[in-house]
């Protein structure tokens, strides 16, 4: 699919084990706040793979690499909407930035459109904006299932897939 850009202060933080990682590293340490950037890598990168088998996505078959803000998806997946949906699970982790999505699709098919969530957006406004049809706003709270749990919880800088009518 290519590079794609994501809101580095925006998305998920990292949570549970990752994050609780962290903070005993930090307190291990006396409280220093640097850790090894290779730590923070792994963290990242195991996070992410977390994310995407809680989801239920089959990623047997994908790899994920983490370099800084910079994640890079490679193997393959079955469809186009995998594709996506794990380009943007990958790029709506706190601290990332950029994800190269260079997995291969099984069964290709035409890529939907992604729009970064601005302070004020709720579905319905970015249905009307896409559709002409505020009421459309399943079709896209669907198109980002299992990553959005509600229709009403979306927030800026966030990205989401839009497919086409």
């Amino acid at each position: 699919m290519g590079l794609f850009d994501f809101v580095k202060e925006a998305g998920s933080k990292l949570g549970g084990v990752a994050h609780d990682a962290i903070n005993e590293e930090e307190d291990t340490i006396s409280g220093a706040a640097d850790i090894a950037p290779e730590r923070v890598d792994q963290l990242r990168r195991e996070n992410i793979e977390k994310t995407f088998s809680e989801s239920g996505f089959d990623v047997d078959s994908v790899t994920v690499a983490v370099s800084g803000s910079s994640v890079t998806l490679t193997g393959s997946v079955p469809d186009q909407v995998t594709c996506e949906k794990l380009t943007l699970a990958a790029g709506n982790q706190f601290g990332i930035s950029q994800v190269d999505c260079q997995l291969a699709v099984e069964n290709p098919e035409p890529q939907a459109q992604f729009y970064t969530v601005q302070a004020g957006d709720n579905l319905s406004k970015i249905a009307a904006q896409f559709y002409g049809n505020g009421g459309k706003y399943m079709k896209i709270f669907e198109a980002n299932q299992p990553l959005l749990e509600d229709p009403d919880k979306i927030y800026p800088g966030q990205q989401l897939r839009i497919p086409g009518e």
